[in-house]
């Protein structure tokens, strides 16, 4: 096995998963190949999300997850198998995202099944990424009364 290409492929997927978190939007663009898809089971917004083209990924994730969406993705047990200048893995993963516009809480766990592909410039990139929920829960941060943010990042107040 292609030791360096799989420490590149995790990285690729931590730097995915972090410029989510993180809002990076424009560093989150070189993480994709020109003509990646993905497919987000989620039921939180209704139907799952299907998007194809870099452009259109990055749009969806800038439009959907702003300073009132807080998102942690914890990703591991990476099973990924290289074959040249392709790879595929599946990945556990565990997110929680919160919006606070809405006051509610969600919480899920699923699988991401990858593919990734090594372009001209040697650099790894994700091909296809998706998931089908094993769960997701909802609470209503109204529920939790005692709830008090103490850090937010996007907000001037974090209590807002």
């Amino acid at each position: 096995m292609d030791l360096a290409a799989l420490e590149e492929i995790r990285r690729l997927k931590y730097r995915y998963l972090r410029c989510v978190d993180l809002k990076l939007w424009d560093e989150i663009g070189e993480v994709f190949t020109d003509d990646a898809t993905v497919d987000y089971g989620t039921k939180a917004l209704g139907e799952p999300i299907k998007l194809a083209g870099r452009e259109e990924i990055v749009k969806f994730l800038r439009d959907s997850l702003g300073p009132g969406i807080l998102t942690v993705h914890f990703a591991s047990q990476p099973e990924i198998d290289i074959d040249g200048d392709a790879a595929s893995g599946t990945w556990s993963f565990k997110d929680t995202v919160i919006a606070t516009q809405f006051d509610v809480l969600i919480e899920g766990a699923a699988f991401y099944e990858d593919r990734y592909a090594r372009g001209a410039d040697g650099r790894w990139r994700i091909a296809h990424t998706g998931y089908v929920r094993t769960y997701e829960v909802m609470v209503s941060l109204k529920d939790v009364p005692s709830l008090k943010f103490t850090a937010n990042r996007w907000a001037a107040d974090p209590e807002a």
